[in-house]
């Protein structure tokens, strides 16, 4: 009996011992691409390939296994690349959107089998310019790239269909995502976009403390210059988080139903595109197919519409007064969307020529405690704040807002028959409508309903206070 925790311990030690040796054994280092290639081609699968300092250009994509990890020395020191002579056709860019077969999985650096599962990548940098990609990815799961750097590519830096459980985060993508028009000529803008990340039919994954910005200006037959972050068509239970994009298209997941899409802590220097024809399928009332919170946003056109059971809050929207083009959240299409939708306790400085236009009726909009300040723009722009379509007003509120029109006064609404809304408790200043609804006040405070604090960026590196947005000090988030 007394022997038996001895037995126990000495089990558990060599059960400790055969793990690592074999973790050891699977583990291989190589330094040129001759034995790059053949490590990866054959090696084992959950083999760990660990590839030291310097540029490697292939000839054909790498092909990894299930379990492999490949592994470089430092993201600006090991450089995956192609040879001069690796020149893929761009005869299939841009590319069908929904079917993996449509695509060139030959022309991209790594390729991931079909099904292949519980694969990484880390520590390296990926980098075109004649590739249409970096990854490519079908049906895989457990996928994790992080600490990369991906640049300058044709079409998609990490282009992947039916991924789920996975994660990408601390990479930074530099001109990897963009639009393609086939046989178009320099500065032409149009064509189908591609993404830095361009995920269809992605779930239950997490895409965190990235950095996106523009390349070099692309002058090559066929591209147009656009940039793209994250593209996706269909999302569910996909959190993008603490990520700074300074792309003209920040997000863009439009069509497919999404559901419970999360997209906070993020700087914002472009668009965010979600929108769906009527509006999308309606969830129920706890459920969310967006939650757009705890956003820093620069560009006055920042959300599309429209889209059912959206949840936009404590986000500070920042513009300039000379960027007056867009509406903050703009909807377009021909058919209703039931709704509901939710845009509260947020900061609002500068919008243009509005905070929320829609083309036809949102069913159910509820616009609350949200503190908004106009100023006299470069147009100037008169126009209503909120120029919401359709005939049924009885679920629309705008109630316990702050609304201050500093200098040109603008009226509340935009069209004759949203004045049926229920209008209640804002607080109104130099708003040029206010004898068109009543506005009747109530105990209650206007404006948010706590102040507005959060970190936000790549690594949390900015911090948003009340209408402040600096660099901040101390980036433990």
């Amino acid at each position: 009996m007394n022997q038996q925790p001895a037995v126990l311990r000495y089990s558990l030690l060599f059960v400790c011992w055969f793990l690592l040796a074999m973790q050891t054994l699977s583990a291989s280092t190589v330094s040129n691409i001759e034995e790059l290639v053949k490590a990866v081609r054959d090696g084992a699968e959950d083999s760990v390939i660990e590839i030291s300092a310097g540029n490697f250009e292939l000839n054909a994509p790498l092909e990894l296994k299930s379990g492999m990890t490949l592994k470089g020395a430092g993201m600006a020191k090991t450089i995956i690349t192609h040879a001069t002579t690796w020149k893929p056709s761009t005869e299939r860019l841009p590319l069908g959107e929904m079917r993996p077969d449509e695509a060139n999985a030959d022309a991209y650096l790594i390729r991931l089998p079909k099904k292949a599962a519980n694969i990484t990548i880390e520590n390296l940098t990926l980098r075109g310019p004649q590739m249409h990609g970096a990854i490519f990815a079908v049906s895989n799961q457990n996928v994790h790239l992080h600490h990369l750097r991906i640049e300058n590519v044709l079409y998609s830096g990490i282009r992947c269909y039916y991924m789920t459980n996975s994660r990408i985060h601390d990479c930074e993508f530099i001109g990897a995502g963009g639009k393609w028009k086939r046989g178009g000529l320099p500065g032409i803008d149009g064509g189908t976009s591609g993404g830095a990340i361009f995920a269809t039919w992605m779930s239950d994954t997490e895409i965190a403390n990235n950095r996106f910005t523009f390349g070099k200006p692309d002058r090559r037959p066929g591209k147009s210059g656009g940039h793209y972050g994250v593209k996706g068509r269909g999302g569910k239970r996909i959190h993008i988080h603490h990520n700074t994009i300074g792309v003209n298209f920040s997000i863009e997941f439009p069509f497919e139903g999404n559901e419970a899409m999360e997209i906070d802590h993020n700087v914002l220097h472009g668009v965010v595109s979600i929108p769906k024809h009527g509006g999308g399928k309606v969830l129920a009332k706890n459920q969310r197919s967006f939650h757009i919170h705890h956003n820093y946003f620069t560009t006055s056109y920042a959300i599309e519409f429209p889209r059912n059971n959206v949840e936009i809050d404590h986000n500070l929207f920042d513009f300039q007064v000379d960027q007056d083009g867009g509406n903050l959240i703009s909807g377009f299409g021909g058919v209703a969307s039931p709704g509901p939708a939710w845009f509260h306790n947020n900061l609002v400085s500068n919008p243009g020529r509005g905070v929320i236009w829609n083309e036809r009726a949102f069913g159910e909009l509820v616009v609350r405690n949200n503190h908004i300040v106009t100023r006299t723009t470069a147009t100037p722009r008169t126009e209503g704040l909120f120029g919401i379509g359709g005939n049924d007003f009885s679920k629309t509120k705008i109630i316990d807002n702050i609304i201050e029109c500093r200098g040109q006064p603008r009226p509340l609404l935009r069209n004759a028959a949203s004045y049926d809304a229920e209008i209640m408790n804002n607080q109104l200043t130099n708003v040029s409508d206010t004898d068109r609804y009543r506005n009747a006040q109530t105990e209650t405070d206007a404006g948010p309903t706590a102040p507005l604090v959060f970190k936000c960026g790549a690594q949390g590196e900015f911090t948003v206070n009340g209408w402040e947005f600096a660099a901040t000090m101390d980036t433990d988030d």
